[in-house]
Protein backbone atom coordinates (compact mmCIF):
# COMPACT_ATOMS: atom_id res chain seq x y z
CA UNK A 1 0.00 0.00 0.00
CA UNK A 2 2.96 2.31 0.72
CA UNK A 3 4.63 1.69 -2.60
CA UNK A 4 1.43 2.39 -4.05
CA UNK A 5 0.78 5.52 -2.59
CA UNK A 6 4.47 6.50 -3.11
CA UNK A 7 4.22 5.60 -6.78
CA UNK A 8 1.13 7.92 -7.40
CA UNK A 9 2.74 10.71 -5.39
CA UNK A 10 6.03 10.52 -7.79
CA UNK A 11 3.66 10.42 -10.40
CA UNK A 12 1.86 13.67 -9.47
CA UNK A 13 5.44 15.01 -9.50
CA UNK A 14 6.27 14.27 -12.48
CA UNK A 15 2.86 15.74 -13.97
CA UNK A 16 3.99 19.00 -11.85
CA UNK A 17 7.40 19.33 -13.65
CA UNK A 18 6.20 18.88 -16.99
CA UNK A 19 3.16 21.32 -16.63
CA UNK A 20 5.78 23.85 -15.30
CA UNK A 21 8.67 22.87 -17.90
CA UNK A 22 6.86 22.12 -20.98
CA UNK A 23 4.50 23.95 -21.83
CA UNK A 24 4.11 22.75 -25.31
CA UNK A 25 4.55 18.71 -24.68
CA UNK A 26 1.60 19.74 -21.87
CA UNK A 27 -0.67 21.10 -23.87
CA UNK A 28 -0.66 18.12 -26.57
CA UNK A 29 -0.15 15.68 -23.85
CA UNK A 30 -4.66 15.94 -22.89
CA UNK A 31 -4.74 13.89 -26.21
CA UNK A 32 -3.42 11.07 -24.43
CA UNK A 33 -4.89 8.14 -22.31
CA UNK A 34 -4.07 8.56 -19.26
CA UNK A 35 -1.97 5.77 -18.61
CA UNK A 36 0.63 6.83 -21.41
CA UNK A 37 -0.09 10.37 -20.37
CA UNK A 38 1.77 9.36 -16.57
CA UNK A 39 4.62 7.65 -18.50
CA UNK A 40 5.18 10.72 -20.63
CA UNK A 41 5.20 12.88 -17.52
CA UNK A 42 7.46 10.17 -15.64
CA UNK A 43 10.27 10.05 -18.62
CA UNK A 44 9.49 14.01 -19.39
CA UNK A 45 10.26 14.37 -15.74
CA UNK A 46 13.34 12.00 -15.36
CA UNK A 47 14.88 13.89 -18.08
CA UNK A 48 14.10 17.51 -16.62
CA UNK A 49 15.13 16.93 -13.30
CA UNK A 50 18.39 15.76 -14.73
CA UNK A 51 18.75 18.79 -16.99
CA UNK A 52 18.19 21.04 -14.27
CA UNK A 53 20.39 19.32 -12.05
CA UNK A 54 23.16 19.81 -14.36
CA UNK A 55 22.17 23.25 -15.49
CA UNK A 56 21.79 24.83 -11.77
CA UNK A 57 25.62 23.93 -11.08
CA UNK A 58 27.96 26.39 -9.79
CA UNK A 59 31.27 25.48 -11.46
CA UNK A 60 32.49 22.99 -14.01
CA UNK A 61 33.32 20.31 -10.63
CA UNK A 62 30.07 21.03 -9.26
CA UNK A 63 27.92 19.91 -12.64
CA UNK A 64 30.11 16.76 -12.68
CA UNK A 65 29.12 15.91 -9.05
CA UNK A 66 25.50 16.42 -10.03
CA UNK A 67 25.76 14.15 -13.07
CA UNK A 68 27.28 11.47 -11.31
CA UNK A 69 24.24 11.50 -9.14
CA UNK A 70 21.65 11.45 -11.85
CA UNK A 71 23.37 8.48 -13.28
CA UNK A 72 23.63 6.81 -9.89
CA UNK A 73 19.69 7.84 -9.50
CA UNK A 74 19.29 6.24 -12.78
CA UNK A 75 21.11 2.84 -12.01
CA UNK A 76 18.57 2.19 -8.88
CA UNK A 77 15.78 3.32 -11.14
CA UNK A 78 16.66 0.20 -13.44
CA UNK A 79 17.11 -1.98 -10.31
CA UNK A 80 15.32 -3.44 -7.58
CA UNK A 81 16.89 -0.91 -4.85
CA UNK A 82 14.35 0.97 -2.77
CA UNK A 83 13.73 4.47 -4.23
CA UNK A 84 11.91 7.62 -3.35
CA UNK A 85 8.70 8.23 -4.96
CA UNK A 86 9.55 10.00 -8.20
CA UNK A 87 12.10 7.28 -9.00
CA UNK A 88 9.15 4.49 -8.22
CA UNK A 89 6.89 6.36 -10.91
CA UNK A 90 10.07 6.47 -13.13
CA UNK A 91 10.63 2.72 -12.68
CA UNK A 92 7.66 1.33 -13.55
CA UNK A 93 7.99 3.52 -16.51
CA UNK A 94 10.61 1.43 -17.61
CA UNK A 95 9.29 -1.87 -16.79
CA UNK A 96 6.30 -0.81 -18.26
CA UNK A 97 7.20 0.22 -21.66
CA UNK A 98 10.44 -1.83 -22.19
CA UNK A 99 12.54 1.61 -22.26
CA UNK A 100 16.14 0.33 -22.70
CA UNK A 101 18.81 2.25 -20.48
CA UNK A 102 21.16 3.07 -23.10
CA UNK A 103 18.68 5.34 -24.32
CA UNK A 104 19.02 7.27 -20.93
CA UNK A 105 23.19 7.00 -20.97
CA UNK A 106 23.06 8.30 -23.92
CA UNK A 107 20.93 11.24 -22.79
CA UNK A 108 23.62 12.11 -19.99
CA UNK A 109 26.31 11.68 -22.23
CA UNK A 110 24.64 14.73 -24.43
CA UNK A 111 24.42 16.65 -20.74
CA UNK A 112 27.90 15.55 -20.25
CA UNK A 113 28.83 17.63 -23.81
CA UNK A 114 27.72 20.73 -22.29
CA UNK A 115 30.05 20.55 -19.56
CA UNK A 116 33.48 20.17 -22.10
CA UNK A 117 31.65 21.70 -25.24
CA UNK A 118 30.67 25.79 -25.85
CA UNK A 119 30.84 25.43 -29.72
CA UNK A 120 30.25 23.02 -32.63
CA UNK A 121 32.44 23.30 -35.49
CA UNK A 122 29.92 21.54 -38.23
CA UNK A 123 26.55 20.32 -38.72
CA UNK A 124 27.53 16.75 -37.79
CA UNK A 125 29.13 17.19 -34.75
CA UNK A 126 25.57 19.30 -33.55
CA UNK A 127 23.98 16.61 -35.02
CA UNK A 128 25.49 14.36 -32.16
CA UNK A 129 24.41 16.70 -29.63
CA UNK A 130 20.56 16.60 -31.10
CA UNK A 131 20.49 12.77 -31.09
CA UNK A 132 22.05 12.28 -27.48
CA UNK A 133 19.46 15.21 -25.59
CA UNK A 134 16.45 15.11 -27.75
CA UNK A 135 16.57 12.23 -30.47
CA UNK A 136 16.89 10.13 -27.97
CA UNK A 137 13.67 11.31 -25.77
CA UNK A 138 11.75 11.17 -29.27
CA UNK A 139 12.85 7.23 -28.99
CA UNK A 140 12.13 6.99 -25.38
CA UNK A 141 8.11 8.39 -26.29
CA UNK A 142 7.97 6.07 -29.15
CA UNK A 143 7.97 3.39 -26.51
CA UNK A 144 5.51 5.08 -24.81
CA UNK A 145 3.21 5.58 -26.99
CA UNK A 146 3.64 2.15 -28.59
CA UNK A 147 4.38 1.25 -32.50
CA UNK A 148 3.35 -0.98 -35.16
CA UNK A 149 6.59 -1.26 -37.20
CA UNK A 150 10.20 -0.25 -36.30
CA UNK A 151 10.20 1.78 -39.43
CA UNK A 152 8.74 4.88 -37.87
CA UNK A 153 11.90 4.76 -34.82
CA UNK A 154 14.21 7.08 -37.54
CA UNK A 155 10.95 9.27 -37.84
CA UNK A 156 10.85 9.74 -34.41
CA UNK A 157 15.01 11.05 -34.09
CA UNK A 158 13.76 13.67 -36.64
CA UNK A 159 11.18 15.05 -34.69
CA UNK A 160 13.93 14.89 -31.82
CA UNK A 161 15.82 16.50 -34.20
CA UNK A 162 13.87 19.42 -35.38
CA UNK A 163 12.71 20.08 -32.34
CA UNK A 164 16.13 20.45 -30.96
CA UNK A 165 17.55 22.78 -33.72
CA UNK A 166 14.13 24.77 -33.12
CA UNK A 167 15.12 25.18 -29.47
CA UNK A 168 18.98 26.70 -30.92
CA UNK A 169 17.30 29.03 -33.58
CA UNK A 170 14.75 30.92 -30.84
CA UNK A 171 17.63 30.67 -28.06
CA UNK A 172 20.51 31.91 -29.70
CA UNK A 173 20.74 35.19 -27.27
CA UNK A 174 20.00 32.91 -24.17
CA UNK A 175 22.57 30.54 -25.10
CA UNK A 176 25.23 33.61 -25.54
CA UNK A 177 24.61 34.82 -22.16
CA UNK A 178 25.69 31.14 -20.99
CA UNK A 179 29.25 31.28 -23.33
CA UNK A 180 27.46 28.99 -26.04
CA UNK A 181 27.13 29.21 -29.79
CA UNK A 182 25.08 25.99 -30.97
CA UNK A 183 25.57 27.33 -34.57
CA UNK A 184 27.56 25.56 -36.68
CA UNK A 185 30.73 27.17 -36.91
CA UNK A 186 31.23 26.54 -40.51
CA UNK A 187 28.02 27.56 -41.48
CA UNK A 188 28.67 30.89 -39.70
CA UNK A 189 31.60 31.29 -41.44
CA UNK A 190 29.99 30.69 -44.81
CA UNK A 191 26.94 32.97 -44.62
CA UNK A 192 29.23 35.80 -42.90
CA UNK A 193 28.28 35.90 -39.76
CA UNK A 194 30.63 36.53 -36.84
CA UNK A 195 30.20 35.54 -32.99
CA UNK A 196 31.06 39.38 -32.66
CA UNK A 197 27.77 39.93 -34.99
CA UNK A 198 25.35 37.67 -32.42
CA UNK A 199 27.22 39.35 -29.64
CA UNK A 200 26.16 42.61 -30.74
CA UNK A 201 22.74 41.23 -31.81
CA UNK A 202 23.14 42.53 -35.18
CA UNK A 203 20.77 41.20 -37.47
CA UNK A 204 21.63 41.58 -41.32
CA UNK A 205 21.28 40.12 -44.64
CA UNK A 206 23.93 37.42 -43.91
CA UNK A 207 22.19 37.02 -40.25
CA UNK A 208 18.65 36.16 -42.33
CA UNK A 209 20.18 33.92 -45.10
CA UNK A 210 22.01 31.85 -42.28
CA UNK A 211 18.48 31.40 -39.84
CA UNK A 212 17.00 30.67 -43.27
CA UNK A 213 19.08 27.91 -44.56
CA UNK A 214 18.82 26.89 -40.37
CA UNK A 215 15.03 26.82 -40.85
CA UNK A 216 14.63 25.29 -43.95
CA UNK A 217 16.99 22.18 -42.55
CA UNK A 218 14.67 22.03 -39.37
CA UNK A 219 11.39 22.05 -41.41
CA UNK A 220 13.05 18.99 -43.80
CA UNK A 221 13.49 17.11 -40.42
CA UNK A 222 9.96 17.74 -39.07
CA UNK A 223 8.47 16.40 -43.05
CA UNK A 224 10.77 13.31 -42.35
CA UNK A 225 9.25 13.38 -39.14
CA UNK A 226 5.29 13.08 -40.33
CA UNK A 227 6.29 10.45 -42.01
CA UNK A 228 6.31 8.18 -39.34
CA UNK A 229 2.96 9.24 -37.31
CA UNK A 230 0.94 6.64 -39.17
CA UNK A 231 2.70 3.48 -37.37
CA UNK A 232 2.13 4.56 -34.07
CA UNK A 233 -0.93 2.48 -32.15
CA UNK A 234 -3.75 4.85 -31.12
CA UNK A 235 -5.16 7.86 -32.49
CA UNK A 236 -4.37 9.59 -29.57
CA UNK A 237 -0.50 8.91 -29.81
CA UNK A 238 -1.02 10.14 -33.57
CA UNK A 239 -2.43 13.35 -32.72
CA UNK A 240 -0.22 14.15 -30.04
CA UNK A 241 3.45 13.62 -32.04
CA UNK A 242 1.03 15.18 -35.13
CA UNK A 243 0.65 18.47 -32.17
CA UNK A 244 3.70 18.22 -31.01
CA UNK A 245 5.55 18.69 -34.49
CA UNK A 246 3.08 21.16 -35.76
CA UNK A 247 3.47 23.61 -32.46
CA UNK A 248 7.23 23.41 -32.81
CA UNK A 249 7.34 23.73 -36.13
CA UNK A 250 5.06 26.78 -35.81
CA UNK A 251 7.79 28.54 -33.70
CA UNK A 252 9.83 28.80 -36.67
CA UNK A 253 6.80 30.53 -38.21
CA UNK A 254 7.20 32.92 -35.47
CA UNK A 255 11.07 33.88 -35.69
CA UNK A 256 10.17 34.40 -39.50
CA UNK A 257 7.69 36.71 -38.49
CA UNK A 258 10.17 38.41 -36.27
CA UNK A 259 11.86 38.86 -39.84
CA UNK A 260 14.89 36.33 -37.69
CA UNK A 261 15.91 38.76 -34.81
CA UNK A 262 15.69 36.25 -31.97
CA UNK A 263 17.61 38.75 -29.61
CA UNK A 264 15.14 41.19 -28.74
CA UNK A 265 11.74 38.88 -28.58
CA UNK A 266 11.72 35.29 -27.81
CA UNK A 267 9.70 33.54 -30.54
CA UNK A 268 6.70 31.98 -29.44
CA UNK A 269 3.22 30.23 -30.13
CA UNK A 270 0.00 32.10 -29.53
CA UNK A 271 -2.57 30.06 -27.36
CA UNK A 272 -5.17 30.72 -29.79
CA UNK A 273 -2.57 29.60 -32.61
CA UNK A 274 -1.67 26.48 -31.17
CA UNK A 275 -5.62 25.80 -30.79
CA UNK A 276 -5.76 26.54 -34.36
CA UNK A 277 -3.35 23.91 -34.69
CA UNK A 278 -4.86 21.49 -32.49
CA UNK A 279 -8.23 21.64 -34.30
CA UNK A 280 -6.47 21.14 -37.69
CA UNK A 281 -4.30 18.20 -36.76
CA UNK A 282 -7.59 16.84 -34.86
CA UNK A 283 -8.75 16.74 -38.29
CA UNK A 284 -6.07 15.79 -40.19
CA UNK A 285 -5.28 12.93 -37.58
CA UNK A 286 -9.48 11.63 -37.53
CA UNK A 287 -9.28 11.84 -41.37
CA UNK A 288 -6.18 9.94 -41.43
CA UNK A 289 -7.76 7.17 -38.93
CA UNK A 290 -10.93 6.40 -41.06
CA UNK A 291 -9.17 6.44 -44.63
CA UNK A 292 -7.21 3.16 -42.74
CA UNK A 293 -10.50 1.58 -41.52
CA UNK A 294 -12.09 2.59 -44.86
CA UNK A 295 -9.48 0.80 -47.09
Amino acid sequence: MTGSLDQAIGERRCRRITRHYAKTFFFASHCLPREIRRHAYAVYGFCRWADNAVDEAADFDDASRRLDHVRGVLAVAYSEAPAPSGVLAFRKTLRDRAIPRRLFDDLLDGMAMDLTEDRYPDYPALDLYCYRVAGVVGLMMTLVFGYRDECCLPHALALGRAMQLTNILRDVREDLERGRIYLPQDELARFGVSEEQLAEQRVDDSFRAFMRFQIDRAREAYAEAEQGIPFLIGMASRLTVRVMGRLYGGILDEIERLDYDVFQTRAHVSTSRKLRLLAACQRETIGETLRRSWS
